[in-house]
């Protein structure tokens, strides 16, 4: 509003700033539960998320993300809010049934999603780790056996008898190469194959980056929920209840709350991503 609270320009602007307002504020949940589903499809079923379709996949979700959110703020621009005896002085939604439908749709419906997902996606994230460590302590009890009691496993192949079968002064078929270094005996394996350590260290690294994004996720949605809440429940419940006085200050207030979430995001990547924390920090030095 301007001037002591009164719109001076025309209602077409009007409705056109309340369905750019009502898009933007849609489109920005409606995103972060786009982020929530793919994260959830990313770690609750790996074997159908496929990176090298990542394109297309984030040009489809924010394409439909930006045509929902226009879906709910287009009935504004296409008339809705042209109620009869409208004040010419007041820029605002005038439709009570047009605030409740897209604070539930722009809101109470797409959080609840947003945090069921993610509650899911921590308990496959966990079970993962869980596996993973599982797996990792097979491979080095394996190769443990491996390195110590060779000949076990080379009889087995070979043979199909259990060692205690088999002839105890025999001598082993192939259970290395002797070779005579200096006057002492030493014997090599090279039929045991060890995984390059690099390739572990990159597996681990990518894991801990899904874990950091994991982190990171959580710390925006709480942020966007505890700044957001206030102004959906002060707004439908304005619309439900016309007994219910509402300060202005307390409407305002809270509007600006929820504005306040979008200088929010970029802290918290920079505090909890070191990534986003080092690459800012170049921009920085660049200016």
């Amino acid at each position: 509003q301007f001037q002591g609270g009164v719109w001076p320009l025309s209602m077409v602007l009007c409705d056109a700033l309340m369905t750019m307002d009502v898009m933007l504020c849609t489109a920005s949940i409606f995103n972060l539960c786009a982020i929530s589903v793919d994260r959830f499809i990313a770690v609750s079923i790996p074997l159908n998320y496929n990176r090298r379709q990542i394109d297309l996949r984030q040009l489809i979700l924010i394409s439909t993300t930006w045509i929902f959110a226009f879906a709910v703020a287009s009935p504004v621009i296409f008339g809705l809010n042209n109620v009869p005896n409208r004040d010419p002085s007041l820029c605002q939604l005038e439709d009570d049934n047009y605030i409740v439908y897209s604070s539930i749709c722009s809101f109470f419906i797409p959080c609840p999603v947003m945090l069921v997902l993610y509650c899911a996606m921590f308990q496959g994230l966990k079970r993962w780790e869980e596996a993973r460590k599982a797996k990792l302590r097979g491979s080095i009890y394996g190769a443990n056996r491996k390195l110590y009691h060779p000949s076990t496993f080379t009889e087995r192949a070979q043979t199909g008898l259990e060692p205690e079968e088999r002839n105890p002064y025999a001598p082993p078929d192939h259970p290395g190469d002797y070779v005579m270094n200096n006057g002492i005996q030493t014997v090599s394996y090279p039929h045991l194959k060890y995984p390059h350590p690099g390739h572990s260290r990159k597996r681990a690294k990518i894991n801990g980056r899904e874990r950091k994004a994991m982190r990171v996720l959580p710390v925006v949605v709480g942020a966007f929920l505890f700044c957001w809440t206030p102004f959906f429940v002060v707004h439908i419940t304005r619309a439900l209840c016309k007994s219910c006085t509402i300060p202005t200050q307390v409407t305002s207030t809270v509007t600006w709350l929820g504005y306040v979430n979008s200088a929010l995001n970029p802290i918290i990547y920079t505090v909890f991503n070191a990534e986003f924390r080092n690459f800012f920090r170049k921009v920085l030095h660049l200016f």
